[in-house]
């Protein structure tokens, strides 16, 4: 671009209608420009807003607590100089900003705002102000002068540099991507691979993205055609269209996110739809427990919407089982079946119906919390005389069970109209009982509803010195050295078994006037990891935090809730 134009547009805009309001706002700056100059590549490259070669978009919501336009990316830092010109945006939350924070500060830095995509992106736009300066250095030492410098800088600056300067100070979980001024584009993981990033490059274009199917889908090609991200790695686009990979962090113990997988991940992916069916698939043997072996009087069914593809392995690890059930049958007959006997034999199938209807587009999970309960309320409806009241179990599986909030406002509430004998409801997922630090909206502990029935059994059983131990073992911990310290919040369940948690949600999630036998029946953690077996980052299921971050500001949040819900009683 000529000196007097600008060169990088950013437009954002939030709600639910962002995506619309944006590409709006884009095309009304075009609605003047004739079809002719629209086409025409010269044109658009010197005149049109938003036409350009390096585009980032993002779709994120507050994961920090924090919400309003001011969070949200891409970031940008602007300067008179191109090359220092940086936008970022990322998947990702740091779990030490107030380390990060405290340490530029102490250089004499002053950030405007307190958050970690702000901050990283003053830290990052500091150490690219030096790679620029050292580009500068060597021209001035070449004898370069005036634009000859600019032009030397713009086509030397190498992001790997700082990148390699700016990320080891962060812990967390994270894919950071950002462009500058120069047109130099970069996407990294982090070196735990907790966060997911996938790329596709041919010999005109280089995308990433956060899952595989939607390059899959964008530029028709099979799954072999794209390539992941690995931990502690960053692709490199150049201004000359050259792309490379190169190895900024040293790797550490790989932690992939497994919850991603199970949860907020697109199913239409080959793996992760396979990985879902395989988690219904393994539930088999402690459904048919909590039915006491009746398929024959039992009706399945299942959540919406994102629990359809476990609820699609349930039925075929139910099915394969009826089949079983069938030969052996056939096998100890002493005679010749007749018609009638195979008939009886054979007709025996498995009783599947859609009971539950989402009735709005909103995943409750992550609406505000002081909207959460009247919005469950009023989420779903069932079908209704799907199944024989007071003779047939109801055996419906969701993906997680995780604030029990749609459970104790809607679902079970709606289900019992139907007047089950029995309600089994099942969790593909482990019982989640530990916050989340890496991006995903699980910071606080008295959220989880497996956290609310740990601390009711304590009570309940006398044992109110664990609290208080608990909390003298975190601020302990908050002193230890980062390679020993240890999960304190564990210390908490360890008493229990996982019935003996799951009878007490029971309770909780218990609505006033349900009378219906209930039972939770969750997946175990060695079902997990054979389910998901190339994704074991479990620190929602297990507190084992991948990063010392995670694991501080874990005792760090029982140690407020010490100070709130024990100290205060």
């Amino acid at each position: 671009t000529q000196p007097g134009n600008e060169y990088m547009f950013r437009e954002k805009a939030e709600g639910s209608n962002a995506i619309t309001q944006i590409f709006s706002t884009v095309h009304r700056q075009l609605a003047a420009t004739s079809p002719e100059l629209l086409s025409d590549a010269t044109h658009a490259t010197t005149c049109l807003p938003f036409a350009g070669e390096l585009y980032m978009g993002h779709l994120r919501y507050s994961t920090t607590g924090k919400s309003g336009l001011t969070y949200v990316h891409p970031f940008l830092r602007r300067n008179n100089w191109r090359a220092k010109n940086l936008c970022l945006c990322g998947n990702f939350n740091m779990t030490n900003i107030d380390e990060v924070f405290n340490h530029i500060t102490s250089q004499g830095q002053c950030p405007r705002i307190f958050s970690d995509s702000y901050i990283m992106l003053e830290w990052m736009g500091h150490r690219l102000d030096r790679e620029v300066e050292r580009n500068f250095s060597i021209a001035k030492e070449q004898g370069l002068q005036g634009t000859d410098i600019t032009d030397y800088i713009d086509t030397h600056v190498d992001m790997a540099n700082v990148l390699r300067t700016t990320m080891p100070s962060f812990d967390g979980g994270y894919v950071v991507c950002g462009l500058t001024g120069s047109g130099e584009l970069f996407s990294m993981r982090d070196p735990w691979g907790i966060r997911p990033a996938f790329y596709y490059v041919n010999d005109e274009i280089v995308a990433i993205a956060s899952e595989r199917p939607v390059l899959q889908t964008t530029f028709d090609v099979d799954c072999e055609a794209i390539s992941e991200l690995k931990p502690g790695q960053a692709i490199l686009v150049r201004r000359n269209g050259g792309c490379s990979l190169q190895q900024i962090l040293t790797p550490q113990r790989f932690a992939a996110c497994s919850f991603e997988r199970i949860y907020f991940s697109r199913g239409s992916d080959r793996d992760i739809y396979q990985e879902r069916k395989r988690l219904g698939e393994q539930l088999l043997n402690p459904i048919l427990k909590a039915i006491d072996n009746d398929v024959d009087h039992t009706v399945f069914s299942f959540i919406p919407n994102t629990a359809e593809v476990a609820y699609y392995g349930m039925l075929g690890g139910f099915k394969r089982y009826l089949n079983e059930q069938k030969i052996e049958a056939i096998s100890n007959l002493d005679h010749v079946p007749t018609r009638g006997e195979l008939q009886e034999i054979l007709h025996q199938y498995v009783r599947s119906e859609k009971i539950a209807w989402k009735d709005i587009k909103l995943r409750t999970f992550i609406t505000e919390g002081n909207t959460r309960n009247d919005l469950a309320s009023h989420v779903y409806d069932i079908t209704y005389e799907s199944l024989t009241p007071g003779v047939d179990n109801l055996v419906v599986i969701d993906d997680s069970i995780v604030r029990g909030t749609t459970l104790r406002e809607s679902i079970i509430k709606i289900l019992d109209r139907l007047h089950p004998k029995k309600m089994v409801i099942v969790s593909s997922s482990p019982q989640i009982r530990y916050p989340d630090y890496y991006g995903i909206d699980m910071a606080r502990l008295e959220e989880f509803i497996a956290f609310r029935a740990c601390i009711a059994l304590i009570r309940q059983r006398g044992m109110d010195q664990l609290f208080h131990d608990t909390y003298e073992a975190c601020c302990r911990e908050l002193n230890a050295p980062t390679a020993s310290m240890r999960c304190c919040v564990q210390d908490l369940y360890r008493p229990f078994t996982v019935d003996e948690l799951n009878a007490k949600m029971v309770e909780m999630l218990r609505p006033q006037g349900v009378t219906t036998a209930i039972e939770l029946v969750f997946q175990s953690i060695s079902g997990l990891h054979a389910a998901i077996p190339n994704h074991p980052g479990d620190w929602y299921f297990t507190g084992n935090y991948p990063t010392p971050g995670g694991t501080r500001l874990a005792n760090k949040a029982y140690i407020t809730y010490y100070k709130e819900h024990i100290l205060s009683e």
